[in-house]
């Protein structure tokens, strides 16, 4: 039974990291990088959801739940509790090429700025660049890639022009990450509740799908949900609004409450 449950949690695991990365990997994100933010989250998820009877978690539990070593945890637990979260020193090799340029003074004019590059000849060059922070990736690779992404650019010169001192390998905003991660927050906090929680306390989490629908009906089905889904919203919005904590009821603490809706098209991924 236990072997069978692992065996479903990863490919549950699998399947929902899979947006995850897509949106980490547009935002030029390493794997490194997630790595310490996954390690730090098993940490304060450990810490403050695994103490017995009410208390909280010491160091020698927490590094047996999460199989990080004590004086790990003890790390994470530092950096937990600063004000900002500690930066991975590893990044990617078109960062890293994209953070000398805007920090090495053999790079940079008078006025701090990175200068234009030739892509080759004398010092300082595209060329010398690469060669000392772009790393394990092909020159004309990374080129592309920078230039694909408006990372840099070249003028009328010919010469190579820094456009970002970190590389975003798709454009993203920063408003639709922060809903990205707290939709998902949301969803995830409401199904782990109904999955790990008392039978008692179930939260809504209800789907409708079905994987043999005309293709034709995609549109119609698109429209049918704009348009329902909005007005049911509505109706959720109106009723929120009606309950809202009355400004001279100070003593009072509201709570957050609310109703995520979202579409449901394509195959899951293979084996789940």
């Amino acid at each position: 039974m236990e072997s069978n449950i692992k065996k479903t949690l990863r490919s549950s695991c699998q399947a929902l990291l899979r947006p995850i990365a897509s949106v980490v990997l547009r935002c030029g994100m390493t794997w490194r990088e997630f790595s310490e933010i996954s390690k730090s989250v098993f940490v304060s998820v450990a810490s403050d959801e695994f103490g017995i009877r009410g208390r909280p978690t010491n160091i020698s539990r927490v590094s047996i739940l999460t199989g990080i070593s004590r004086k790990e945890v003890k790390k994470q637990r530092d950096l937990l509790a600063e004000p900002w979260d500690a930066v991975s020193p590893k990044t990617t090799d078109a960062t890293r090429l994209l953070s000398g340029w805007h920090q090495d003074p053999d790079y940079l004019d008078d006025s701090g700025l990175p200068l234009p590059l030739p892509a080759t000849g004398m010092n300082p060059s595209f060329r010398s660049l690469f060669e000392r922070y772009g790393g394990d990736t092909p020159e004309q690779t990374l080129v592309k890639e920078l230039l694909g992404a408006d990372s840099i650019a070249k003028d009328a010169e010919g010469r190579y022009l820094a456009l970002r001192r970190y590389h975003m390998p798709v454009k993203m905003d920063a408003g639709r990450i922060r809903f990205f991660g707290t939709n998902l927050f949301d969803h995830g906090t409401t199904l782990c509740n109904n999955v790990a929680g008392e039978a008692t306390q179930r939260l809504f989490e209800r789907f409708a799908v079905d994987d043999q629908v005309h293709p034709d009906a995609v549109d119609e089905y698109r429209q049918f949900l704009d348009e329902r889904g909005q007005q049911f919203l509505e109706e959720i919005d109106d009723w929120l609004a009606q309950h809202r904590v009355d400004p001279n009821e100070s003593e009072l603490t509201p709570v957050r409450l609310g109703l995520g809706v979202y579409a449901i098209e394509g195959q899951l991924p293979k084996g789940i």
